[in-house]
């Protein structure tokens, strides 16, 4: 880990200037030591001595000059990439997904393991901390954090991944105490949407938007919510878990819940004319790109459906753009149109205001880059 001297209040508090002054330069809002000052609410010379600090312990780097049109030229400020690195690990019943970022946010490694058959909470266990060794033996830095994006109910505030209905004895499983015990560095552990709406803020088509909706239809279906750019979490963690509706939404009597309906794999049964035994390929993204360009009855019927539960949930929340991840971004932008354009035609209300969907670009390692974004954001230099 790295060591920080530090100067003026106390250590904590230093240790949280130091760390928010590495985001602002890592996130491109602040370049110099005078946009620095400003986001902080700093004064100059306060700035300019966290900026010298970081500088002495190689956690930022001076890169020249940039004159501006009039005053002196600044001294243009970049993180160091080279200072650590940071794990990012997601996964689901099938497979494992984990990525590298430098100390500058950069992904410089990925790597995925599929779990096979036989999966249980002790295997996922083993085959993450496996992964995570495999991306620490091709780098010299020092690892400095470990995120992990978990599938189900999890609790941040514990590390304590608490239940997910497909992999057996996945029940109240102490994810960070393990790992923490195992690379002994902090580890944040959060729900796998959750992840995900974070790697969109840095990765992908977030970073500019302050109220956005994961939307994750995969084994089951859940959604993270971001408004006015923190996570919404719920008063027991679990605000996102829409696939627990009733189905369908109009019938008293529904006997299933609506990821029971509309989860990836069920889509593409529909669409595939297939029962619901029908097996399965491995790639179901790809798999699901040979309909990217259906018509008929089956479209329609997915078509709204997904419009009836994306339009309920733009009434309630009026997001500015909602992402779409999972197998189904293999249907691509025709298919988020069209379900907006359903949305109106189901939700009148909407006709002024319908929602934005949009196919995320970020792939599959989306959670995995999410998970790593949780460490980076969590980071702090250790105390001298």
């Amino acid at each position: 880990m790295v060591n920080v001297r530090f100067i003026m209040r106390s250590a904590e508090e230093q240790r949280q200037f130091l760390a928010q002054a590495v985001l602002h330069v890592r996130s491109g809002r602040a370049a110099s030591r005078r946009e620095l000052a400003d986001l902080m609410k700093l004064s100059p010379s306060t700035a300019g001595q966290y900026v010298d600090q970081l500088l002495e312990a190689g956690l930022l780097e001076e890169t020249g000059l940039e004159q501006g049109a009039i005053g002196r030229p600044k001294r243009l400020l970049n993180v160091a990439p080279d200072a650590g690195w940071f794990a990012g690990v997601e996964f689901n019943a099938e497979r494992v997904q984990a990525v590298r970022i430098d100390f500058a946010g950069r992904v410089t490694g990925s790597h995925v393991e599929y779990l096979g058959a036989d999966v249980s909470a002790e295997h996922v266990l083993k085959t993450i901390a496996s992964v995570i060794r495999g991306l620490s033996g091709r780098t010299g830095a020092p690892l400095l954090g470990v995120g992990v994006g978990c599938p189900g109910v999890v609790d941040p505030s514990t590390g304590v991944a608490v239940y997910y209905a497909y992999i057996p004895e996945w029940n109240q499983v102490p994810v960070a105490e393990r790992l923490q015990k195992r690379f002994e560095v902090p580890v944040t552990v959060d729900n796998n949407l959750r992840a995900i709406a974070l790697a969109e803020r840095w990765f992908g088509g977030g970073k500019d938007a302050s109220d956005y909706v994961i939307l994750g239809p995969r084994r089951g279906f859940g959604v993270a919510v971001v408004h006015a750019g923190k996570v919404v979490r719920g008063a027991t963690d679990a605000a996102g878990e829409i696939g627990r509706w009733p189905w369908p939404v109009a019938d008293g009597t529904a006997k299933q819940e609506m990821q029971d309906a509309l989860n990836a794999s069920v889509v593409y049964r529909r669409l595939a004319g297939l029962t619901n035994r029908g097996r399965l390929p491995l790639d179901l993204r790809a798999a699901l790109e040979n309909f990217a360009d259906s018509t008929g009855e089956a479209w329609d019927s997915v078509i709204g459906d997904y419009a009836r539960v994306i339009g309920c949930l733009h009434l309630l929340l009026d997001a500015e753009v909602y992402f779409l991840h999972g197998p189904l971004t293999g249907l691509g932008n025709r298919f988020c149109e069209e379900v907006a354009a359903r949305t109106v035609e189901i939700c009148p209300a909407l006709t002024d205001n319908p929602p934005q969907i949009v196919a995320s670009v970020l792939g599959d390692n989306a959670g995995a880059l999410g998970a790593a974004s949780q460490a980076m954001e969590a980071w702090m230099p250790d105390a001298a």
